[in-house]
């Protein structure tokens, strides 16, 4: 006569597959004075300052120096 399995069998649980969210976007804040953020404001432009932070913030995290100077090129005096 043959033995009956006495092996219990679990399930895996099952491990969700996470979406690539690399390209969602996120808050990165900072503080600065009432003095600098209307220096960037003034530089900018009208409405363009986060725009102009941005920009300038990647391209010299990515040590992209050509574009951090056509950054500064387009800053007003």
């Amino acid at each position: 006569m043959a033995k009956k399995s006495t092996k219990k069998t679990t399930k895996k649980a099952e491990v969700p597959v996470q979406a690539d969210d690399s390209q969602d976007l996120v808050v990165f804040a900072f503080r600065l004075t009432r003095a600098e953020r209307d220096l960037i404001h003034h530089a900018a432009g009208p409405a363009k300052a986060s725009k102009l932070a941005r920009s300038l913030l990647v391209a010299a995290a990515r040590k992209d120096e050509a574009e951090v100077r056509t950054i500064l090129e387009t800053v007003q005096a």
